[in-house]
């Protein structure tokens, strides 16, 4: 899949619609979404690293790498890749090696160890690396002043504004809460993505809010640990209720058209 088809998922969207991106941790996660119909997938740097038995943000980049290569090598859909706050690697470095792993997209954070980095020279780096992509690839610009800022939604607006300025093709305000999302749509062009968690507000209303498109981090992994942890509990127990009631499964609600 080529970066013009995920690119062009994020494009006129309606209100209702917006595009959700499940997060894969392994090939056989990918593999599913995808049969389930989801046009693309977004893979989240936490649940590769819980799937890799490393803590979020400590997985060696080798393994990120091969990590994301067999995830994009399972399916036939276009896969974006979480690449955190790019490793330290030179932007051409960087978009060779997400190019080699078979992704057509990356997140790529404004904030380093818990602290937020200096948002002229990250758009700088976001300039750099959109050049050396050739058009290649499909920046998703991470701004993460809800996650570590003073969470004020201007801020998170200027940031934005130079990001976009910079060549971003998407803005991700991690952990924006649903009542800033309509103050962001209204002040950051281009697409908005959004992090949503499956006890919050849907996809759809999510969607109404402002959000282009909705990712869910490593949400879908730990809830898909929880339904692990309730069969080995009963497998444990040596009851019989090991069946349908003791499964969690992610509905159809986060499907959307393509």
């Amino acid at each position: 899949m080529t970066v013009d088809v995920f690119r062009a998922l994020h494009q006129q969207r309606l209100p209702d619609d917006p595009l959700v991106l499940p997060g894969p941790w392994d090939a056989v996660s990918a593999r599913e979404f995808a049969a389930a119909g989801f046009p693309a997938l977004a893979t989240p740097s936490a649940g590769i690293a819980a799937s890799l038995g490393y803590p979020d943000g400590a997985t060696p980049v080798d393994e990120m790498f091969a990590a994301v290569a067999r995830i994009a090598r399972a399916v036939d859909v276009p896969v974006s890749a979480d690449v955190e706050d790019g490793y330290g690697l030179a932007p051409r470095e960087l978009v060779e090696r997400l190019l080699a792993a078979g992704a057509v997209g990356c997140n790529l954070e404004d904030s380093h160890a818990g602290a937020l980095t200096d948002p002229h020279a990250h758009a700088d780096r976001l300039a750099e690396i959109r050049d050396a992509a050739g058009g290649q690839l499909f920046l998703n610009a991470r701004v993460d002043t809800f996650a570590y800022g003073d969470q004020d939604p201007e801020q998170a607006i200027e940031r934005a504004a130079l990001y976009v300025t910079a060549g971003a093709d998407c803005v991700y305000p991690i952990e924006a809460p649903p009542a800033a999302l309509p103050l962001l749509r209204s002040a950051i062009k281009g697409p908005l993505n959004v992090l949503a968690t499956l006890d919050g507000p849907s996809p759809t209303e999510l969607g109404t809010l402002g959000a282009t498109r909705i990712t869910f981090g490593p949400g879908l992994l730990r809830r898909t640990t929880e339904a692990l942890r309730e069969i080995a509990d009963g497998l444990i127990a040596g009851g019989p209720g090991v069946g349908a009631g003791s499964v969690v499964v992610v509905e159809s609600g986060l499907r959307q058209r393509a």
